[in-house]
């Protein structure tokens, strides 16, 4: 299903992302693409709310954002890079590993992540790298590096 972006920007929607990614609630972690590079980089937000489930577990007295989870949401914005490339075969790609991935500051409900991505390289047309960040009021709190794997 092909995609059209917003003319501002090159934005997508949560209704444009939920047609390229196949998350659905509890996973969906992307709300909004606000910069978009077809085959080269987005940025994305994922607003962070008291109301997601992880929070009833993580911590109760203190809830903490699941650094697991943090990654994951970059992972989903690096997905939204792969799944626009158009040179690509059509089909499931799924997250296959992470690099040098480091968190540097806890995140809380209701901060907002930003998150950058950029394509680092396709190979084979199968497996694909992206750099990832996310930022939270202009502070770093997680890089490293995502890989994806076309799944047969």
């Amino acid at each position: 299903m092909e995609q059209k972006l917003s003319s501002e920007n090159n934005q997508l929607s949560s209704e444009n992302i939920l047609g390229l990614l196949p998350h659905r609630y509890p996973f969906a972690l992307v709300d909004k693409v606000i910069e978009h590079i077809p085959g080269e980089r987005a940025v994305a937000v994922k607003n962070v709310t008291i109301n997601e489930p992880q929070f009833q577990g993580h911590f109760p007295e203190r809830p903490l954002m699941p650094g697991v989870l943090i990654v994951e949401s970059m992972a989903q914005v690096g997905g939204i890079i792969v799944t626009q490339m158009p040179n690509l075969p059509r089909g499931l790609f799924v997250f296959a590993g992470i690099n040098n991935v480091k968190f540097r500051k806890p995140v809380v409900p209701g901060d907002q992540l930003i998150i950058s991505c950029e394509l680092l390289s396709i190979k084979r047309k199968r497996f694909g790298k992206v750099k990832g960040e996310a930022h939270v009021n202009g502070q770093l709190v997680c890089a490293g590096e995502l890989m994806f794997s076309l799944v047969d």
